[in-house]
């Protein structure tokens, strides 16, 4: 395996632009013909107020619900209910399939939401397990084992995302991981 670092996190602050960040880069490096896959995680609002969120599948666009406090089960966070289906149907499974078939693994996070799922949970394990580029959000206040691996992890590259960095990141990253492509 490639003990260069290939995993590339993020983490900052809520609404800071982790999202477009992982987003940019995910252009530049489809704009050098490369497959990217996973998943993306966005805000559903109804009137100006957060409801909830949704995962999107980056090959097939498929859609969930992540988390809404409009949904009666399901474990809780904070206000907003689970949806463990949803996570193992859209999360889960497009980590599965890029894993197989994409040339970088997003993930668009990796957060206490996300790690309720053990489907989730093992599809995160297995992609970064591929050797692939992986790209993600984490959120580091949670204590996990597998969010533990990612923190001591050498092959890891993580950056906090602040108003400073974010315009630069993507091109930064960017570079990175269609270097180590470009060397296989």
């Amino acid at each position: 395996m490639n003990k260069l670092k290939r995993i590339f996190l993020l983490n900052g602050e809520p609404e800071i632009g982790k999202t477009t960040v992982i987003t940019r880069t995910i252009a530049l490096v489809r704009t050098e013909g490369y497959m990217v896959g996973g998943v993306i995680s966005r805000e559903k609002r109804s009137e100006g107020q957060r409801e909830g969120f949704e995962q999107i599948d980056l090959a097939t666009e498929n859609r969930g619900i992540l988390a809404s406090i409009k949904l009666k089960t399901g474990p809780r966070v904070g206000r907003y209910r689970v949806n463990l289906r949803d996570i193992a149907e859209v999360g889960a499974k497009s980590l599965e399939y890029a894993t197989k078939n994409s040339d970088l693994i997003v993930c668009d996070e990796i957060g206490p939401m996300e790690i309720l799922s053990p489907e989730f949970k093992r599809a995160i394990k297995s992609s970064l397990e591929s050797g692939k580029p992986f790209l993600g959000v984490v959120h580091m206040g949670i204590k996990d084992s597998l969010l533990d691996f990612l923190k001591s992890s050498p092959l890891v590259d993580i950056s906090e995302v602040v108003g400073e960095n974010r315009s630069q990141l993507p091109r930064s990253i960017s570079y990175k991981i269609i270097s180590i492509l470009g060397s296989r």
